[in-house]
């Protein structure tokens, strides 16, 4: 017998494309366990502001449906049509994040000038500029395929537009997303293979505009607070002890869905910056391992398309996954840990799980970018011709 070798496309076989069940399973769990937090911890906060007990939940699930619908807009935009637009992202999220500071646009919430009024709802434009950063620096670091040999001041471009993004964030103020974006791109560079000594010089130049923007009287307080929170219990120290204690009180199974009694107007904002505070207080370290490991799982799993990504020679869409995963997984991170009293407080929604819209929209919106790129992915693999033998006698 001879063998014939003959060239198949996949497109001629059986197996069909569809999304991915690694990225929708654990983001779809999230968004169940964010669902039921957010209805366990408003009804108490809903009636503080004599509205309907299910409003703030009626609230979460509009929201949720339109950001599927946002997301479904995916199906008629590539990632290569945003990778030719990638280089305008910079100069946008600068015009997206001046627009508080329009009067009669911007809306103040606490001191801070961060939502624009958009009638119906008010929107935090710096939840759109997450996403609009890492679309601008995937495209500089996929026109850059060795930055680990070149210049300093390649590696640096990308670092001085998240500090000109950053210096924008701190006059709202919202030193938080300021970090976070910073550590994003910094991720992203170090990523792309940036030479250890220039990523060594970048974050030691940055460490005092951050440690000059903590001496802000509030930020020290904050800080001061993180040190010691027992030292003024009922002032100062007031959300970090009421967390604690919300924890501690969980202990292993927890005291039960709905059973908190921290959410009861002793611990501040329950449904959105110490949401998951309540969940380990009803749920316990079992509550708490499962959201772990779902997020472990969703953000791992991103990791693995841009490397699938990064293999077939598609730097851009590689950097894309990689950057949402930094944003997911450093916001979190960020989030569970002011929850734990292991962080000072950085007023971060915890992302799928938290009340909140703009969070929720655009944090879907990027989840499902990603689904778009490892769709892509798979159909170029399945329409790459494969060899096949033919067997005769």
């Amino acid at each position: 017998m001879n063998a014939i070798r003959q060239a198949q496309r996949w497109k001629d076989s059986p197996r069909s494309v569809g999304l991915d069940p690694y990225l929708l399973l654990p983001a779809i769990g999230l968004l169940a366990i964010g669902v039921i937090m957010v209805a366990s911890t408003s009804i108490a906060i809903a009636e503080g502001f004599s509205v309907s007990a299910w409003h703030f939940v009626s609230r979460h699930l509009i929201f949720i449906a339109l950001g599927v619908a946002l997301a479904t807009s995916l199906r008629f935009i590539s990632s290569r049509h945003l990778e030719a637009v990638s280089g305008y992202g910079l100069l946008l999220s600068v015009a997206i994040l001046l627009l508080p500071f329009i009067p009669g646009l911007g809306h103040e919430v606490n001191g801070s000038t961060r939502w624009i009024n958009l009638g119906l709802v008010r929107f935090q434009v710096v939840e759109a500029v997450k996403l609009l950063i890492i679309i601008f620096v995937a495209g500089y670091l996929a026109r850059r395929p060795e930055l680990h040999r070149a210049r300093f001041i390649d590696a640096l471009k990308p670092l001085l537009a998240a500090g000109l993004l950053g210096v924008i964030l701190l006059k709202q103020p919202d030193m938080g997303s300021a970090v976070v974006i910073a550590a994003i791109v910094g991720g992203m560079v170090w990523l792309a293979g940036a030479a250890w000594r220039h990523i060594f010089v970048l974050g030691a130049c940055s460490l005092p505009l951050f440690g000059f923007a903590a001496l802000e009287p509030y930020r020290f307080q904050r800080v001061m607070t993180f040190v010691d929170p027992w030292a003024d219990p009922f002032n100062a120290g007031f959300q970090l002890t009421q967390a604690l204690i919300a924890v501690g009180r969980g202990q292993i199974t927890g005291v039960g869905l709905g059973a908190s009694v921290q959410k009861l107007f002793y611990l501040p904002e329950a449904h959105t910056d110490f949401i998951f505070a309540v969940l380990a207080e009803e749920f316990g370290l079992i509550g708490i391992a499962v959201v772990l490991l779902l997020f472990g799982a969703l953000i791992g799993r991103m990791l693995q398309v841009g490397i699938t990504a990064q293999r077939m020679e598609r730097p851009f869409q590689a950097f894309i996954c990689w950057g949402v995963a930094l944003w997911l997984g450093i916001q979190s991170l960020v989030s569970i840990g002011v929850n734990l009293g292991v962080l000072p407080t950085k007023g971060l929604t915890l992302p799928l799980i938290s009340s909140g819209g703009s969070s929720l929209l655009m944090t879907i919106l990027a989840i499902a970018l990603v689904v778009r790129i490892q769709w892509e992915l798979q159909c170029e693999t399945l329409s790459r011709p494969r060899r096949r033998e033919r067997w005769t006698v």
